[in-house]
């Protein structure tokens, strides 16, 4: 009797205990989310970054203006220690506005809208003028042969496949003929390629973004440029009435030796673990065609206010939090494995990273790269974001500039917003400030540093135990 007496008391200790914890986090989350959606500063920050700024490409006069803009405000945070690190980044400018028309017959000519690839050669000085052939996929690409596509321009219509949920599935199902269309084209004797832009919405913006050579000789390197959803639909259906007819784009984009640049790093000392580190960023560059409000000034700001509202609150962390901006994501990710590198050489603990470069959208939850033990723990606070309509918590991916953190026994994430819209603006002229939402922006910050709070509160497991620190 006195065994179960005790073992009552025992259960009950630890009921109480429990939910006197839960209720400390409680009051810590709303106090978080009352600071961000009450004296929140990443809607101003993004104002100044996006308006004042604009587009922000790698080794551009205005990537430079963002890291002197982004070091002082975080100097203004008191923070423990910001810092700039130097980083070799590549230099691409686009140049005048691309010129493109689609000839369906002598002096008949209809204007389409394009942009060119990021990374792509020019076309020659008078533009480039040939037969244009459709294909899906690369598997069409390579069927068709050199027989049928020399001194061809390759069209690459394959759209995101409208039917999945997850937004950046389907992208990933057809980023590859954006990304890889050009070096496979030009092993076929294409003399260019057009590729359909990554957007699930029919609009006339066409969507830039990274694209590859591979090891192909500068010489054998053909100019690739997007074209809009509706110039997409248009020339398809043109093509199907009028087979041989002619596309005709003209870009003057050039390639320069690489630039030296910047990741912008602040920090704020642990109290108990400063040698153990827990990161939060997002990707200070953007492409040039809007000013990169959600790609990736939203994850920029979000990340620098998730250590104000920290400091706004009282809260002094456990363990060293940083933000991180890094330089480079959109055509080289040069910061994020620059910072890897460093924190290698440094032999610095790094145990968690979070990201945000998934654009400003009502913040739904977040993805984590992590073992079982941590999503366990993780999935523990899931009560405490409901209030918030915070609900999404799966296992998956994290971000692209916090990924060569990865090691055994670290927790990457990445802030999970709705992203049924994103693509609409994603790499595309439209990606400006007015598509932001400010209280969207602020109730992503305050999520991000929600979970920062709880990971450093209650740290990293290593298998079924808790990390000694």
């Amino acid at each position: 009797m006195k065994k179960i007496l005790l073992l009552f008391v025992v259960c009950s200790f630890q009921t109480i205990f429990s939910q006197q914890v839960n209720q400390k986090d409680a009051t810590m989350l709303r106090a978080i989310y009352d600071a961000s959606l009450l004296n929140g500063k990443s809607y101003d920050w993004l104002d100044y970054l996006s308006n004042k700024i604009g587009g922000r490409l790698s080794g551009s006069t205005n990537a430079e203006k963002a890291v002197k803009y982004t070091k002082a405000e975080l100097d203004q945070l008191g923070l423990d220690k910001v810092w700039l690190q130097p980083v070799m980044v590549p230099k691409w400018t686009r140049g005048l506005k691309e010129y493109a028309f689609m000839e369906t017959g002598p002096g008949r000519t209809t204007t389409m809208d394009i942009c060119a690839l990021g990374g792509s050669v020019a076309t020659p000085n008078a533009g480039l003028k040939a037969n244009i052939v459709e294909v899906k996929n690369l598997e069409e690409l390579a069927t068709l042969g050199t027989e049928k596509l020399k001194g061809k321009i390759v069209f690459f219509n394959r759209p995101m496949q409208a039917n999945l949920i997850q937004t950046f599935e389907a992208y990933g199902g057809c980023v590859d003929q954006r990304y890889s269309g050009a070096a496979e084209a030009a092993k076929y004797g294409a003399v260019g390629i057009v590729v359909r832009s990554m957007n699930l919405r029919q609009d006339d913006f066409p969507h830039t973004g990274a694209m590859s050579y591979g090891d192909l000789p500068e010489s054998k390197r053909i100019p690739a440029c997007a074209i809009s959803t509706n110039g997409a639909e248009q020339l398809s259906n043109t093509l199907k009435l009028i087979p041989d007819l002619n596309f005709y784009f003209k870009q003057n984009c050039k390639v320069f030796p690489d630039v030296e640049s910047y990741n912008v790093i602040g920090e704020i000392t642990g109290t108990q673990y400063p040698n153990k580190y827990m990161v939060v960023g997002g990707h200070l560059d953007s492409w040039d065609l809007g000013d990169g409000s959600h790609d990736d000034g939203a994850g920029v700001v979000q990340s620098m206010d998730v250590l104000r509202l920290l400091k706004e609150i009282g809260y002094k962390p456990k363990h060293s939090i940083r933000v991180v901006l890094f330089m480079n994501e959109e055509n080289g990710l040069r910061g994020g494995r620059e910072y890897a590198e460093q924190a290698l050489l440094k032999k610095e603990n790094h145990v968690f990273a979070l990201e945000s470069d998934s654009g400003g959208f009502t913040p739904r939850g977040f993805s984590f790269d992590c073992d079982e033990a941590n999503f366990a723990q993780i999935e523990s606070w899931r009560s405490l974001f409901k209030p918030y309509l915070i609900h999404y918590f799966e296992k998956g991916g994290s971000g692209a500039d916090i990924g060569p953190l990865k090691k055994d026994g670290m927790v990457l994430a990445g802030l999970r917003p709705d992203s049924q819209r994103y693509f609409d603006y994603h790499h595309a002229e439209n990606d400006t400030f007015d598509a932001v939402n400010k209280r969207e922006l602020e109730l992503g910050a305050a999520t991000m540093t929600s979970l920062i709070y709880l990971m450093d509160t209650y740290g990293v497991k290593n298998g079924f135990t808790q990390i000694k620190n």
